[in-house]
């Protein structure tokens, strides 16, 4: 299987045509590689724009999508809307959704509706803060198990699974930095968790890394962390570094 490398925009560019030049240079610095999946999740306004770039090395994403398929639901967008604009991936449940009030019962009616349209979910997990006693394992446990309630076995190993550690995220106010050690220890968590739910299906997924990683880190992650790829946020929005961090995967892929 290979690795996956995904870059989410947020809300950046501010503008189509950057959006539109950064998607392009990207395609071009990904023209070589070979054995790492890439992924580009922009705002949705650009979606459309970008599908129309000719590029067989990136595939797009969205960074949410609502858990009904049509409907009086203003400002949300269907998993089959997504489809349509050749929408292939999708991230759920982000620390900065939740930090807006999204819960563990919205993201899993969400995960629900995005396998139904076909597309694949990158479920976001993570502590907000690591405590002495290690709570923040049973509360990582609850996010997966709620999550991913109901979903049936056939479907687990086309989920990803993000670690995001909300302490380690470039964003958080006194972040610290993640360790590859912080990675390896949650991702082995994971597997067990997911092995307990789901059985042998659940060796396929993938489990990546998201918290702030860049290319002086994404080696060691991608090495000993565990993990079968990785979410940058704010290095995917430069061409040059997310294109480092793509080479070091293929670089350790081969």
């Amino acid at each position: 299987m290979k690795k996956i490398i995904i870059g989410n925009w947020k809300m950046n560019p501010p503008t189509l045509k950057e959006a539109e030049q950064l998607f392009s240079v990207l395609a071009k610095g990904a023209s070589s590689s070979k054995k790492t999946e890439i992924v580009i999740c922009p705002p949705f306004v650009y979606l459309e724009k970008l599908s129309k770039i000719r590029t067989s090395k990136i595939k797009l994403g969205a960074q949410d999508a609502f858990y009904e398929e049509v409907g009086a639901f203003t400002g949300e967008i269907s998993g089959e809307m997504l489809d349509n604009l050749r929408v292939k991936y999708v991230i759920l449940g982000h620390s900065e959704r939740r930090a807006l009030g999204e819960t563990n019962e919205m993201v899993n009616q969400k995960i629900k509706a995005v396998l139904a349209a076909g597309l694949i979910p990158i479920l976001c997990v993570g502590e907000t803060a690591r405590d002495e006693s290690h709570d923040y394992f049973n509360l990582v446990k609850i996010q997966l198990e709620e999550c991913l309630a109901g979903v049936k076995k056939t479907f687990i190993s086309k989920i990803i699974i993000a670690y995001e550690p909300v302490w380690a995220i470039s964003t958080t106010p006194n972040r610290k930095d993640a360790t590859s050690a912080d990675s390896l220890e949650m991702a082995i968590f994971f597997k067990k968790i997911l092995s307990d739910k789901f059985g042998r299906e659940a060796s396929r997924g993938r489990i990546i890394y998201g918290g702030s990683v860049s290319g002086k880190d994404a080696g060691d992650f991608l090495q000993n962390g565990g993990v079968d790829g990785l979410l940058p946020g704010r290095a995917s929005l430069d061409a040059k570094k997310f294109v480092e961090i793509i080479k070091i995967c293929e670089v350790l892929s081969k």
